[in-house]
């Protein structure tokens, strides 16, 4: 195995996609197809049959299987296509040593960790350039989100988390479990390429000392310790390990993307679907506004932005069929605006409502000091703290990393907790922008479901919290952002059963807005395989 998929692991049309994106990388072009390196004059109104906004999860799976159809498909996405390397000769910059690419148009770095020993050591001032990751900020709440070819597979740490069966029969009663987890998450489990780390090599590898460290805290608590799945290829991580491939996890890569071993969705989904010859993917264009034509079909308006963030064109695309896939912000937000703006207002009063950030919240404990947690850690988290059957207080918390190059006697966790509070978007005219209604009490929710567990591992361990990590010299808890977005268009409500969006036909949600709030597990499994059953179904229905 090498620093990348060997051809004999890929499919003939992931090969072909491969190709399509090296070509457009090459040649600097921001229409990606296997037609890129031609030059294309855009009509006035540029036309498809099938529109995809976003190339995340849901967007992904929309344009594979509409190519697979044999349906011309057109993707837009806001951020770049991340295929080019840099100066450094990578295309993704560390996490200990960030620079433009890191961060979508800051100029400074916003990670989740402000602070080490209360220092400002963490962040670091870049230029402003459409990086990688963007943290999108809203009263009491800032949501991280991935930008680029592939959206949030580019910057996440890999968790492939299937939820517990019953709890996804909780949050969505009217779907077909069964069918569920008899077709669709195997399915969409393959498509990602999820793997699992070799309990073995786990065991016995320094790379994985901090979560042991923090697996025998919660044994000695009583809790239940689970290892979860990844898309990160374990076997080239050992092969990192062993010195004889070029190190990514191993690197201090992860929030800003990994260079190698990850397969992100522009190295499975985006791949297969330009491998198609019907799909092609348009980039460093955001959607503004939709309306819908007399004649029924769908008109996009369209900013194409440079590497400075200036408009450098206003355009418009029109189709027949339009999937939204571009998050739960994102496809929140337009349609939100569609309706408050009366270019879309047949929307229902359920666009915009059922929003929560899947109960996270970081938290960190001080070990003793012969519990060391390791110099060297991989970015990737193999297992979490299971305590979701704990019906007074269920939390799922993932055993992160802190991968800073020196012992720290650190362990870090993103818990996720059963946090029932939701919030609402609204429109606000005044400024012509989208606003999140969710307020610091329904943080505190989490907070306190997240404190009852580590007080329990705390006691039964005579630990401490860590109090020098988020920038405050009393905050233990990170409770004003989140990486699981989660809501804003739940499928039963805003849409119907298969995403299809209540009082217009052939418009279409695909991503993370059409799951309540909280899934209990990291989403992007759940997202991918209610994509995969919602275009079996319209593309046996509706085409």
């Amino acid at each position: 195995m090498t620093a990348k998929l060997t051809q004999h692991q890929l499919t003939r049309r992931q090969i072909l996609g491969m190709i399509a994106l090296q070509t457009a990388a090459t040649a600097g072009l921001t229409r990606i197809g296997l037609q890129s390196a031609q030059a294309v004059e855009p009509a006035a109104v540029e036309t498809a049959p099938a529109i995809v906004v976003g190339s995340g999860y849901g967007g992904a799976v929309a344009a594979l299987r509409l190519g697979q159809a044999g349906i011309t498909t057109l993707v837009l996405e806001m951020g770049r296509l991340w295929n080019t390397p840099g100066t450094d000769g990578k295309i993704f910059c560390s996490t200990a040593a960030p620079d433009k690419r890191s961060m979508w148009f800051k100029t400074r770095t916003e990670a989740p960790l402000a602070s080490f020993l209360w220092l400002d050591v963490v962040n670091k001032d870049i230029t402003a350039y459409p990086g990688a990751l963007d943290r999108v900020h809203y009263d009491n709440m800032s949501v991280y989100v991935g930008r680029g070819v592939g959206g949030g597979s580019l910057v996440n740490g890999g968790m492939a988390v299937t939820p517990l069966q019953s709890y996804f029969a909780e949050q969505f009663p009217t779907v077909d479990a069964t069918a569920m987890y008899g077709t669709y998450f195997p399915r969409a489990r393959t498509m990602l390429g999820v793997n699992t780390v070799d309990p073995t090599w786990f065991e016995s590898t320094e790379w994985y000392q901090f979560t042991r460290t923090s697996r025998k805290a919660a044994t000695n608590t009583g809790l239940k310790t689970t290892f979860v799945p990844n898309v990160y290829d374990f076997g080239y991580m050992q092969q990192e390990a062993a010195g004889t491939a070029t190190k990514s996890a191993l690197a201090q890569e992860v929030i800003y993307g990994n260079n190698y071993g990850k397969k992100s969705l522009d190295k499975t989904y985006l791949a297969s679907a330009l491998g198609t010859g019907k799909v092609t993917i348009h980039t460093m264009e955001k959607v503004k506004a939709v309306t819908r034509a007399s004649d029924g079909s769908y008109v996009l308006t369209v900013d194409r932005i440079d590497d400075t963030g200036t408009v450098v064109e206003t355009k418009q695309y029109s189709c027949t069929y339009l999937f939204l896939g571009g998050g739960s912000l994102g496809t929140t937000e337009l349609l939100v605006r569609a309706r408050e703006t009366g270019t879309l207002p047949a929307l229902n009063s359920s666009v915009g409502a059922g929003w929560g950030p899947n109960g996270n919240t970081m938290v960190g404990r001080a070990n003793h000091i012969w519990d060391t947690t390791g110099a060297n850690q991989s970015t990737m988290p193999v297992m979490g703290i299971d305590d979701w059957a704990n019906t007074d207080n269920p939390v799922f918390a993932e055993i992160a990393p802190l991968p800073i190059g020196f012992e720290t006697w650190v362990s870090l966790y993103l818990a996720i907790t059963k946090n029932p509070q939701r919030a609402s978007f609204a429109y606000d005219s005044a400024s012509g922008t989208v606003k999140l209604g969710w307020t610091a009490a329904q943080s505190a929710v989490s907070v306190a479901m997240a404190k009852k567990l580590f007080d329990r591992i705390n006691s039964a361990n005579a630990t401490l919290y860590r109090y020098d990590l988020f920038g405050s010299t009393s905050k233990v808890f990170a409770d004003d952002f989140c990486y699981h977005p989660l809501g804003g268009c739940v499928l039963g409500s805003a849409t119907d059963n298969y995403g299809r969006v209540k009082g217009y036909s052939k418009l279409y949600v695909t991503d993370g807005s059409l799951v309540p709030g909280n899934i209990g597990v990291n989403p992007f499994v759940t997202i991918t395989a209610l994509a995969e059953r919602t275009l079996e179904r319209v593309l046996a229905e509706d085409f």
